[in-house]
């Protein structure tokens, strides 16, 4: 679409989308494009993961100039053995670094059949063969933050494993090098030392993804997930089991969407819509002020009134000046909020917007912030307020 006007420029329908009778269990019907797609701006491609009839995982270059396919589409299973589509589900975001498609998978709501928690690198240059991933059984990556790239390397967030006595990369924080590849050295994992009971009651720690971000010269990355637990860890050293620099718990419930962090002149920010104790409605946008340490604290910074299931985004106008946090309440209140993120003071509420789905982010471009929703997509001039 026109960014500026709404006017539709092409649209392209890959193929035809996996009916729900194909799949042993989920709540996706019919099942298609459902992780955020990527750009690799120098070429001017989209990458799209999609599942299509049959059913079968396949991922498309789609050209952003006129919507049509580059090449031949990448057949997930066929690409990589011990891959098996019916079983998996694409959820999460997709990530692009140094010519490589990065697709993380999960499996379908239920639980159901030998699925992993899987990420997958496809060379788009095509000289090289698809390199992954894969956990344990179950062990899924199905935040929608998907997979997150910082400083040359991979971090991810996985669920609950099925039936294992031994940990295998399930219920953690997992740093992949470039491939990817997984070491498996305590440096580059962090799980809770529960991680078994947490696998036993399906409490996954990483509903939110993995965020890495910098307080200063502290590295860090952080997971918040069913159990509200903040799991932060240090990047560099994440510290195997029970290696996290702090566990607080910060939500008196599951914490489901991806969070949002900022830098701003009194601290750095990490907001995230949750049920907390000491707000003053049940379902509430949160923020935790982040200290360096050492050791590190997260401290409550504010509380906004919003409801829903949406994920936050920040922006700044530069050195943390004008900060401000954006959230949709998606399948709540269906209201795109805006609040400083310093004071959570609200600077702006829309009117109620159609359906819009759970985990939905915004996105900021062109001075414009915008909403996609199930029917209709939505855009927002940014506007400085009026001088009394």
């Amino acid at each position: 679409m026109d960014p500026l006007t709404g006017t539709r420029i092409w649209s392209r329908t890959l193929a035809s989308p996996a009916p729900g009778t194909e799949l042993p269990c989920g709540n996706i019907d019919p099942l298609g494009v459902t992780g955020t797609p990527v750009i690799d701006p120098a070429r001017k491609l989209l990458f799209v993961a999609a599942m299509t009839s049959g059913p079968r995982h396949r991922v498309y270059a789609v050209s952003l100039v006129d919507g049509t396919v580059s090449g031949t589409p990448f057949d997930v299973e066929a690409s990589v053995p011990g891959f098996s589509s019916p079983a998996q589900n694409q959820r999460g975001a997709l990530a692009f670094q140094n010519g490589i498609l990065y697709v993380p998978y999960s499996g379908h709501y239920g639980d159901c059949g030998n699925y992993a928690g899987w990420v997958i690198g496809f060379d788009t240059n095509g000289s090289l063969p698809a390199a992954s991933y894969r956990t344990g059984h179950g062990g899924g990556i199905w935040s929608m933050g998907g997979v997150a790239a910082m400083g040359g390397s991979l971090f991810v967030a996985t669920g609950n494993t099925i039936g294992l006595s031994a940990w295998n990369g399930g219920e953690a924080i997992l740093k992949l090098a470039p491939g990817p590849s997984f070491s498996g050295a305590t440096t580059d994992y962090y799980t809770p030392s529960d991680w078994l009971q947490l696998d036993n009651r399906d409490t996954d720690i990483g509903t939110a993804g993995a965020l890495p971000f910098d307080v200063g010269a502290a590295r860090f990355v952080a997971t918040l997930g069913k159990d509200g637990r903040l799991h932060l860890a240090d990047r560099d050293n994440l510290g195997g089991v029970g290696g996290a620099l702090i566990t607080p718990q910060v939500a008196s419930g599951v914490v489901i969407t991806a969070p949002a962090v900022i830098a701003t002149p009194s601290g750095t920010m990490l907001a995230f819509p949750a049920n907390v104790s000491g707000c003053s409605s049940a379902n509430r946008l949160v923020a935790l002020r982040i200290s360096a340490g050492p050791p590190p604290d997260a401290t409550r910074a504010w509380c906004a009134q919003m409801s829903g299931n949406g994920s936050p985004i920040a922006s700044t106008t530069g050195g943390g000046a004008a900060s401000i946090v954006w959230v949709v309440g998606a399948q709540g209140d269906n209201q795109l909020h805006a609040v400083n993120a310093e004071t959570g003071e609200p600077i702006f509420t829309s009117a109620r917007l159609g359906e819009v789905m759970r985990f939905n982010a915004p996105i900021i471009a062109k001075g414009r912030v915008y909403v996609a929703g199930s029917t209709a997509a939505y855009a927002f001039t940014v506007r400085p307020p009026a001088t009394p």
